[in-house]
């Protein structure tokens, strides 16, 4: 939650109540004091050097239109920023780079094949300008607040840009990737232990919502890899070149999240299949199994069916033992294809 005074005494409460931070940064060291994002924008130029930081979540178009107004965002960009479920992109503006992250987060269950839910998934929307940073972020996993701390603790790292704000972004949602696929990995051996257990009970729709949370996952990863790969070789005023080596690094972790996830994909595909074949010789089992039943009792059903027809002249029926020797028959035949059926695995 953003404090009252974190909006300062010129912003609207829904911009305060969407505030979660503001922050001057001169020489890479946080400004002391409370101000609204316009005190803030006007401090840095009024300077000529720092830049702002300013951090909103969930906003609505209420709550980012202070800020959008003092930074001077642009329209489109902000749009995106408060209707959310972007796709990963970097889109360039003039004097702004807009670039959409896909945040995702692991959440706890006690066995896969029985959650609901295994990875829920967010977003951090960043501008850049030469004098301002502003992040949105949709999620509650996706806080920021541990890496500005980090960032606040190495000024002359803060000092060289702020594109180095977005570098650390970058980074933190990449390496969040690499947390998830790790704990994702503990399920799929799960999953895979369970497949090839005897007389295991997992089923298809387990294994279809394991993979819709692998499929989550690469809607998150794989379409990154343009925009980083951008920001890393192509030339851009607001990103120094000591800052662009960086998102090259931050890229190729992001292949490696890449692999391991199409990896995981692969393997799900491949327990899918392995599933059903289980099914279907589950499946032609029972129809073993119901077919050598029915073959059994249809000699009873035949013997006692003829012996039901209203016919005067029937074999035995005058005779003491008739009875009893159709039984003895009837019997003798239904066991024998019994031990027939059972030698033959059928039963």
């Amino acid at each position: 939650m953003a404090s009252p005074a974190a909006g300062g005494p010129h912003t609207s409460a829904t911009t305060r109540d969407s505030i979660v931070a503001c922050g001057v940064y001169v020489d890479g060291l946080r400004q002391p004091g409370h101000r609204s994002p316009a005190e803030a924008v006007a401090e840095v130029r009024a300077l000529g050097r720092g830049f702002v930081w300013i951090g909103l979540f969930a906003p609505d178009r209420g709550g980012i239109r202070d800020v959008a107004e003092a930074v001077a965002l642009p329209g489109p960009a902000v749009e995106d920023a408060v209707r959310a479920h972007q796709r990963p992109k970097l889109e360039r503006y003039e004097g702004d780079l807009f670039v959409v992250l896909k945040t995702v987060g692991y959440v706890e269950h006690e066995s896969p094949t029985t959650a609901n839910e295994i990875v829920e998934s967010g977003e951090v929307m960043v501008f850049l300008g030469a004098d301002h940073v502003v992040t949105v972020r949709h999620g509650h996993h996706s806080g920021l607040a541990g890496l500005r701390e980090e960032l606040e603790r190495q000024p002359e790292r803060l000092a060289t840009a702020p594109a180095v704000v977005l570098h650390a972004i970058a980074g933190h949602v990449v390496d969040g990737y690499l947390d998830v696929v790790d704990a994702v990995q503990n399920d799929i051996d799960l999953v895979e232990t369970a497949v090839f257990a005897p007389r295991s009970e997992i089923g298809v729709e387990q294994l279809y919502l394991v993979k819709r949370e692998i499929v989550e996952l690469k809607r998150a990863i794989i379409p990154l890899a343009g925009p980083l790969r951008d920001l890393g070789d192509e030339s851009d005023p607001l990103v120094p070149d000591t800052v662009r080596s960086y998102f090259r690094n931050v890229e190729g972790h992001l292949t490696a999240a890449a692999e391991r996830v199409a990896g995981h994909d692969e393997l799900l595909t491949t327990l899918v299949n392995a599933t059903l074949a289980k099914v279907s010789l589950q499946q032609n089992d029972d129809m073993r199994r119901i077919s050598a039943w029915v073959a059994i009792v249809a000699v009873p059903t035949m013997v006692f069916g003829n012996y039901g027809m209203n016919f005067d002249h029937m074999s035995e029926l005058r005779w003491t033992y008739g009875y009893p020797l159709v039984l003895s028959i009837t019997f003798t035949a239904c066991f024998v294809l019994y031990r027939i059926f059972k030698r033959n695995r059928w039963l």
